[in-house]
């Protein structure tokens, strides 16, 4: 059996370090990229193929790509598009242009790279793209809109995908997880310090409770997972030979699939609007 490729995007930690480890152990030519040198070089430590990729710059794109073809040989099996960030802060303190930076990592990024791994898949007519997304990609939380909006453009481009990609031998595939145990909260708050002028808001009380929650080092909820879950569900998304469309991670992923379905808005919006 062949060896299969993987490129990774955001494998300095969480769940796309924790991927690109198990899948390198699991037998993968895994190809685990980060945006800053000191990241790779951490990753390369760790006995990885790592690589400079900065998903907001399409030469750096262009030069991960063509490094990861010379290595290969011109083809990748597999792709999993994770790197993104969260930026807090409520719709009307939200700078456009830090909704725009929002945008330009967690949505056109990945978007610039995705097309250019697809042009791979085409000419080598098989593949499969996994997405991570999000359950804000389906339900919205306050505060959390700039992400909110960015999840749920990934999730209209990955169904949109699929659907073209339909006779194509290349598959699409949704991850949406719910809490993971990742650092996630901590890059969250440096983000909404240095972009969100929350003290002379009008949410400022609320914000002190938002501060709070991403200060904290206690798990988000009970139902946190750590990043291996989100592997766990990868493996199956990448080794199954009809893999789901979607892989609700976490408990309150699959509650809100539920409720989302079965509740009125103005109910769930009663229970959204508490977090």
């Amino acid at each position: 059996m062949n060896q299969k490729s993987i490129l990774i995007t955001g494998c300095s930690t969480g769940i796309g370090f924790d991927a690109a480890k198990t899948l390198h152990e699991r037998g993968y030519q895994v190809f685990a990229s980060a945006r800053k040198q000191t990241d790779v070089d951490a990753l390369i430590e760790q006995g990885l193929n790592a690589l400079l990729l900065n998903v907001c710059c399409e030469q750096s794109i262009s030069n991960a790509l063509d490094q990861i073809l010379i290595t290969t040989g011109g083809t990748l099996d597999y792709f999993f598009n994770n790197g993104a960030y969260g930026q807090p802060g409520a719709i009307e303190d939200l700078p456009t242009e830090v909704l725009r930076q929002q945008f330009e990592t967690n949505v056109f990024g990945w978007h610039q790279l995705t097309k250019q791994v697809l042009k791979v898949m085409r000419k080598q007519e098989h593949g499969r793209i996994v997405q991570n997304s999000s359950v804000l990609g389906f339900v919205c939380m306050p505060y959390r809109g700039a992400y909110n909006a960015s999840k749920f453009a990934i999730e209209g481009l990955t169904d949109t995908l699929r659907l073209e990609l339909v006779g194509s031998n290349i598959q699409v595939v949704l991850l949406q997880p719910g809490p993971i145990d990742t650092q996630f909260r901590p890059n969250a708050l440096a983000a909404f310090k240095q972009n969100i002028d929350w003290e002379n808001s009008i949410h400022a009380t609320r914000y002190q409770k938002q501060i709070q929650r991403l200060a904290s080092k206690e798990p988000a909820s009970g139902f946190t997972l750590p990043a291996s879950a989100v592997t766990n569900c990868l493996l199956h998304a990448l080794e199954s030979k009809k893999p789901k469309a979607r892989y609700r991670i976490t408990f309150p992923t699959k509650l809100f699939a539920v409720l989302k379905r079965v509740l009125p808005t103005y109910i769930l919006d009663k229970l959204l609007s508490k977090g």
